[in-house]
């Protein structure tokens, strides 16, 4: 009896670059005096995050712009949601989602411009995106909000070229904890960077963003 002849496990990993289309909303007022940039956190749309902004804003002009991950998929009660990256190919969706943002803000600037200060805001997932856009993004900016998510790794060795940050956690939120905090806090004051956490802000539970009236102050780290 003749065995079937035994297929090689091996195989070869590899990459290729697309053109792929990605979604913003934008709420742009007449009269700007600032610009909110912002990123929502996993299993969440640009739509959730938008209503965030506004609540940052207040009642100030500001021009808001909530950008959509790329990675998009259904929650279970078929809700149209997405994710920014995951661990597999990790530096290139790193260098697509920067380069994604980089052409927003360009389509932004071309069409409304983008009045300064220009602020990123970041929840949960969506922190490490606007701490990536601050520093890798080539254009300046004033400032990062940080709500409930950490310094990620590729950032810390140039925390240096970062804007002031203001991080807020709420005093349940086990993901991101105390520790996590301060250990944020210290590696960005060692860069150098004016970096403050507001206790008046930790009014917000657990991991969530059951925003109250009090983050409307975060909508300026620069002068606070």
């Amino acid at each position: 009896m003749t065995r079937p002849e035994q297929q090689s496990l091996t195989h070869a990993v590899r990459t290729i670059a697309v053109h792929a289309h990605g979604r913003y909303l934008i709420d742009s007022p007449p009269g700007a005096t600032a610009t909110l940039i912002g990123f929502h956190g996993y299993q969440e749309n640009a739509a959730i995050h938008l209503e965030v902004l506004r609540q940052i804003a207040g009642t100030r002009v500001v021009t808001l712009v909530s950008i959509q991950a790329l990675n998009r998929f259904y929650t279970r009660a078929n809700a149209v949601v997405a994710g920014w990256m995951t661990t597999e190919d990790r530096e290139l969706a790193i260098a697509d989602n920067v380069a994604y943002v980089g052409a927003v803000l360009a389509e932004v600037a071309a069409d409304t411009g983008l009045a300064r200060p220009m602020i990123y805001a970041g929840f949960s997932q969506g922190v490490a995106m606007a701490y990536r856009a601050a520093a890798f993004v080539p254009r300046p900016c004033d400032g990062v909000i940080a709500l409930a998510g950490d310094l990620p790794p590729d950032v810390a060795p140039v925390a240096a070229v970062l804007p002031p940050v203001l991080l807020v956690r709420g005093t349940e939120d086990a993901w991101y904890s105390e520790e996590k905090m301060a250990a944020d806090v210290s590696a960005l004051h060692a860069g150098g960077v004016t970096a403050a956490d507001w206790p008046k802000l930790r009014s917000l539970g657990a991991h969530g963003i059951a925003v109250s009236g009090a983050i409307a102050l975060a909508a300026d780290p620069v002068s606070a």
